[in-house]
């Protein structure tokens, strides 16, 4: 007699589970999107917080360009092929790689709102994926980025708050 139970939960294990191939994918699309957004979004930014769209364009580069490298490292060609649990936001996450139409004269408001959900769905799933995945260099750029997102989005918020509740930076 076989117990659904088991290969239910067994079934349900599995499907929990994701590569950290596909991870390492999702996390490259991710910045790659975000770069391309704050990119296209520069020139219809009002001028006071212009430098912070262009710092994000810089920052989502650098964050591409490592996850690119990484995927081209054949010194973590095995850890990528490890199976790991899908992190509780990864739903959040990937949605982000759907980009919102903010139209032709988004105001700073909305565009600082956006970016800081971004960057707490990043913070959130770097640090899930520092958490879950084993010792190593993947383990370690996790870390890394969860540390710089946290960065990021208290740096957003002061700017948020000064251009929101104090009239501009």
């Amino acid at each position: 007699m076989t117990n659904n139970n088991t290969e239910e939960s067994g079934l349900q294990k599995l499907q929990a589970c994701t590569s950290l191939k596909d991870i390492l994918d999702q996390a490259t699309d991710f910045e790659r999107t975000a770069r391309d957004f704050y990119a296209a979004l520069s020139p219809k930014v009002s001028k006071r917080i212009r430098y912070l769209v262009d710092e994000l364009v810089i920052e989502e580069q650098a964050h591409y360009d490592l996850f690119k490298d990484l995927a081209n490292n054949p010194e973590i060609e095995a850890q990528i092929k490890l199976e790991i649990t899908t992190p509780p936001g990864n739903k959040r996450f990937s949605d982000c790689i759907q980009l919102p139409d903010l139209g032709d004269n988004p105001d700073d408001q909305t565009i600082l709102q956006y970016a800081l959900g971004r960057e707490q769905a990043a913070m959130d799933q770097y640090h899930s994926l520092a958490e879950s995945t084993p010792e190593g260099p993947l383990k370690d750029v996790f870390t890394f980025l969860a540390q710089e997102e946290t960065e990021h989005k208290n740096e957003l918020e002061k700017i948020y708050y000064e251009v929101v509740h104090s009239g501009g930076v």
